[in-house]
C-alpha cells in the first residue's frame, strides 16, 4: 500500500477537524446496524443498496442503469442486480428511453415513492430526536452550513472532474 504525497499546503486545525466530523458522521450512518434500525422504524425492508438506489431516484428523472452507476460510484452490474431485487418488490420499473427506443430507463413506482417517504421520515425523526436540546438558531446556522459545505464540495469536485488545477 503506497503513502499518498504529503499536500503542499498544511491543513488548519479547523479543517482537519471537520474533516474527522465528516468521517465520524459517515461512518456512523453507513453501519449495518443502523440502516436496519432506519429501515425498521420505517417498516421498510431494503437493504442499504436497494434504499441507496431508491433515494439517489426519488431526487432525479428516470435514468439509464449505466447513468445511475455513475451517479451512486458503483459498478453497472451491480446496479442491474439491484434494479431486479426492486422491480421484483414493485418498487421500480424499466420504461422506455424517450432518446432511445433501443435503450431503457429506471423510474420509481408509487411503491418505491412511498418507501423512500418513510425512510427519510424516520431519518428526520431520529435526527430530530438525536438533537432535540439544540436551539432553533444552532440547527439554522447548521443546515446553512452544511448545505455551504456540500455546495462548496461539489464545486470543487466538478473543477476537478474538468481537470482543473484543485486550490
Amino acid at each position: 500500500m503506497s503513502t499518498p504525497p504529503p499536500s503542499d499546503v498544511s491543513a488548519s486545525p479547523e479543517v482537519v477537524e471537520i474533516e474527522r466530523a465528516l468521517y465520524r458522521i459517515t461512518y456512523l450512518s453507513s453501519r449495518a446496524r443502523q440502516h436496519e434500525r432506519l429501515t425498521a422504524a420505517a417498516g421498510v425492508p431494503l437493504d442499504r443498496a436497494e434504499a441507496a438506489l431508491l433515494r439517489k431516484m426519488a431526487d432525479a428523472e428516470p435514468m439509464r442503469p449505466g447513468e445511475l452507476a455513475a451517479r451512486l460510484g458503483v459498478e453497472a452490474s451491480h446496479v442491474t442486480r439491484t434494479v431486479q431485487h426492486l422491480e421484483r418488490s414493485g418498487h421500480v420499473i424499466r420504461v422506455p428511453d424517450p432518446d432511445d427506443r433501443r435503450a431503457q430507463r429506471i423510474e420509481l413506482t408509487d411503491a418505491g415513492r412511498e418507501a423512500i417517504a418513510r425512510i427519510r421520515e424516520a431519518g428526520v425523526r431520529g435526527m430530530q430526536a438525536a438533537l432535540a436540546h439544540w436551539s432553533e438558531e444552532d440547527l439554522g446556522r447548521l443546515a446553512t452550513l452544511f448545505h455551504r459545505m456540500v455546495d462548496d464540495f461539489l464545486a470543487h469536485a466538478a473543477g476537478t472532474d474538468a481537470g482543473s488545477p484543485a486550490d
